[in-house]
């Protein structure tokens, strides 16, 4: 047992040292073979490079353009009514929807027989008042002058009563029966001027009366003579129907509505703007002395470019900006009217649409001059109101501070000197201080 367990130990002891030799050998060989590989070279470190294109900053005075949209109306539209009753006799060929009716040709006409009858009847009342008048004026001076011999014949028949009733009672002449007559005969004159008197003093009174039977008479027969150019309806402009219930034959009565007419000599665009915009940017005269009212009585009128939604490329018509129409508290937007001629709404081209009633149109209105501002493609813009500059070859931005934006552009104020280089490209969060390498757009490259 004993010779047995010292064997065991040889052989243990024996494979510990070769383990721990192979070991040392391993070692020695990975030392060895270390120190025969080379370290790689290093490669050297470079700075990215941003590629962005720029412009670069210049400053000028902006003539504002405040754009809107609005349909086109006409500015006077007649719905048609009768003023007289009758049976329509006769429309105008052109009476349909769509055509124009010259001005001052007939649209219908209605029977007018017993509208004459009416006019020569009240004619004939006129007439004879008339001549009631020059009658009772010829018998009040044939009256006057006939008074006047009355009133001689009683002093007469007075003086001669006088007279022999004097004789009788004092110098007994006479007798009582002569006194008497003359006393009736005194008496008989003075009733018959009496009379005469009276008459002549309602004379007057028997005029005016006549006189104003005889404006009663010419009002009706004014009335008539209405009544019968009623007749015959026209209007004096040149009409395009846009609506029509009228037909040869029909019974109109008055103000039952049978048409509506429209005036396209004037045209008008009700143009909601934004009540900021039009704070800022809408041109006002100076107040006049005489003029009074709080309203917008001072807008500048100019001259604004009109275009066609539908076709923004084509033709451009002019208006002129009008008035302000209302101001909507609920939507804050306040509404303008440009109004445009019938002959700047006429193209020369007779390829050209002209400009008509119920095209949707964009409208350009000039405001007021923003001074000294840097124009940038909007996208250049941040949504925090910053921009990018190019500053020795290296990024950097800058806050601004935007005026006004147009369509793709914005227009900054402040934030920006003449001369900086602004990056235009779209950049997503670049590192502050990137090297850039500028790209000029054409205009500043050239």
């Amino acid at each position: 047992m004993n010779s047995l367990s010292g064997a065991a130990k040889t052989r243990l002891v024996v494979q510990v040292v070769g383990c721990l030799l192979i070991l040392g050998m391993g070692r020695g060989i990975m030392k060895k073979l270390s120190s025969m590989k080379k370290p790689p070279k290093g490669a050297p470190v470079q700075e990215q490079v941003l590629r962005v294109e720029c412009l670069t900053v210049t400053k000028e005075d902006l003539p504002v353009k405040i754009q809107g949209f609005g349909e086109v109306r006409t500015l006077n539209v007649v719905r048609l009514a009768p003023e007289v009753a009758g049976r329509v006799v006769q429309v105008h060929p052109k009476l349909e929807v769509g055509e124009i009716v010259p001005a001052g040709e007939p649209l219908f006409q209605i029977d007018d027989r017993d509208y004459k009858a009416a006019l020569e009847e009240a004619k004939a009342q006129v007439a004879q008042f008339q001549t009631t008048v020059e009658r009772l004026s010829k018998q009040y001076a044939l009256d006057r002058e006939r008074l006047k011999t009355l009133e001689r014949n009683k002093d007469l028949a007075k003086a001669e009563y006088e007279r022999r009733k004097e004789l009788f009672e004092e110098d007994e002449v006479g007798t009582r029966s002569g006194v008497e007559g003359a006393e009736q005969a005194f008496n008989s004159a003075s009733d018959l001027y009496d009379q005469l008197a009276r008459a002549v003093e309602l004379y007057p009174i028997q005029i005016k009366e006549a006189e104003s039977s005889l404006k009663s008479a010419e009002a009706r027969a004014y009335r008539a003579e209405v009544n019968l150019s009623r007749c015959s309806v026209s209007v004096p402009f040149d009409a395009r129907v846009k609506e029509t219930e009228l037909e040869a034959g029909q019974y109109v009565t008055p103000g039952v509505q049978v048409m509506t007419l429209a005036d396209d000599s004037v045209l008008e665009i009700h143009v909601p703007l934004d009540s900021a915009d039009a704070r800022k940017w809408l041109r006002f005269r100076a107040k006049k002395e005489t003029e009074e009212g709080a309203w917008f009585n001072w807008l500048e009128q100019v001259d604004c470019a009109i275009r066609w939604t539908e076709d923004p490329e084509g033709h451009v018509w002019t208006g002129v900006l009008d008035r302000v129409v209302r101001f909507e508290e609920e939507t804050r937007t306040v509404t303008v009217a440009v109004r445009i001629m019938a002959d700047n709404a006429l193209s020369q081209d007779v390829d050209e649409l002209p400009l008509v009633e119920g095209l949707f149109c964009a409208v350009e209105i000039p405001g007021r001059t923003l001074p000294d501002v840097a124009e940038l493609p909007q996208w250049a813009v941040s949504l925090e109101s910053t921009v990018y500059l190019a500053v020795d070859g290296r990024l950097k931005t800058v806050p601004v501070t935007v005026a006004r934006t147009e369509g793709d552009s914005a227009y900054v104020s402040s934030g920006l000197e003449e001369g900086d280089t602004v990056i235009t490209t779209r950049l997503v969060e670049p590192l502050e201080g990137t090297l850039v390498d500028v790209s000029l757009a054409e205009g500043d490259a050239a």
